[in-house]
């Protein structure tokens, strides 16, 4: 490396994106693309980020693998922070082994890192933590080490392990504190602000409170029969029955549950869930059908009895009903819960996390926006969605995966 490209890194290393531009910025060799590409990253600049790096790569020779396996962490960080989901990560992997095998451990540890990221963004809790399990135990930079304790946090906090998210959260605020970087120190703050607010409603008896997550997991260990709305299904005893392909028969569950101890007549559950204003023989007879539907599915968890007006619900003796709400309703809840995160998002992004259609996902953004939730910029293949996080609340139920037993 002859000396402006080694000062260019080392401004870099230390924060000074203007220095290092100014030592490469008329300069076309590969070193001085992939440099200047990280340089537009810390800018903001990502699409021009991932242009240059991707020439970087192709300059580089086939037998420059450590050269080429850096650039390809390097893009696959931008993907992240542009939130491009899609392809495989075939690739990431093949670099992060190539790192590891020629002695770069630290931009190893780095791909892992980031192939734990995606794929906690994408609901496969499995693989994220597998791949992050790849840095325990590692020698780490601080600013790594806090990235890696909040991946952590991220993880437990999704699977209700709160003990656990806290002390991770702890371990990313000494990491971050060490490493001097402020936007790093005022995510940990933020992280730890999310996990302290409310992220669902509680509603029993006709009361209704707000429960953070430390709540909801003392909630769903407890004795309690929850009808839980933000993962659709029920839990009792610690068993889990999911009825999130079971729309109707969920709802039926709901709108008793929401109404226990008590019953709800025919006509309001029909009006309700049917969303029917007058009922007829034809609309009882099919409720009935689907009060049969919803007994079979919670069998052994929950009876539903008929009364002489309506239906109610029987838990076993002793044994509580509770619905869990999420805290905002509506079909486009999960697309408000991605976009929470203040990155911005393409339509086909948000498809691939949440495991649904493009057509679902416009939908829904379309609703956000016309409520001011949510707005986009650019248009076409470039047009990405945002939304500033919902104030007050958070929304780490709505995402995929973010509870145990998925």
């Amino acid at each position: 490396m002859d000396s402006l490209l080694a000062a260019a890194a080392r401004a870099l290393a230390a924060g000074d994106v203007l220095t290092a531009l100014g030592n490469v910025a008329l300069r076309t060799d590969p070193p001085a693309l992939a440099l200047r590409g990280v340089a537009m990253a810390q800018l903001g600049e990502l699409e021009r980020a991932r242009e240059l790096l991707r020439l970087a790569w192709r300059g580089f020779g086939a037998d420059e693998v450590l050269a080429r396996a850096r650039c390809v962490v390097a893009e696959a960080e931008v993907a992240l922070a542009l939130r491009d989901l899609a392809g495989s990560s075939a690739a990431l992997r093949a670099a992060a082994t190539a790192l590891e095998a020629r002695a770069d451990p630290h931009n190893a540890l780095q791909a892992w890192l980031i192939l734990a990221r995606r794929w906690l963004l994408l609901g496969r809790r499995q693989e994220a933590t597998e791949a992050l399990a790849k840095l325990q135990g590692r020698a780490l930079t601080p600013a790594l080490a806090a990235m890696a304790a909040l991946t952590d946090a991220a993880l437990a906090a999704h699977a209700l392990q709160m003990e656990q998210a806290t002390a991770a959260l702890n371990d990313a605020s000494a990491a971050a504190q060490a490493s001097g970087i402020g936007a790093l120190q005022a995510e940990v703050a933020q992280a730890r602000q999310q996990l302290a607010r409310p992220a669902a409603r509680r509603t029993d008896g006709g009361a209704e409170r707000l429960l953070d997550l430390a709540a909801v997991q003392e909630l769903l260990a407890s004795p309690c029969c929850v009808i839980d709305g933000c993962r659709r299904g029920v839990w009792a005893g610690g068993r889990w029955r999911s009825l999130a392909r079971r729309p109707l028969p969920f709802a039926l569950l709901r709108a008793l549950g929401e109404a226990w101890p008590g019953g709800v007549d025919r006509d309001h559950l029909i009006a309700q869930v049917f969303r029917l204003r007058d009922a007829d023989d034809a609309h009882r007879a099919r409720l009935r059908v689907d009060i049969g539907r919803a007994r079979a599915l919670v069998q052994g968890l929950l009876r539903i009895e008929a009364t002489a007006t309506g239906y109610r619900l029987q838990a076993a003796p002793g044994q509580e009903v509770a619905v869990l709400a999420p805290p905002i309703d509506g079909e486009q809840a999960a697309v408000a819960a991605l976009l929470a995160d203040g990155a911005a998002w393409s339509t086909s992004a948000l498809a691939l996390a949440l495991g649904t259609s493009q057509r679902t996902v416009q939908r829904a953004l379309v609703a956000l926006e016309d409520s001011g939730q949510a707005r986009a910029h650019g248009r076409g293949r470039t047009q990405r969605w945002l939304a500033a996080p919902l104030a007050g609340f958070t929304t780490i139920l709505l995402l995929p995966g973010s509870l145990p037993g998925d």
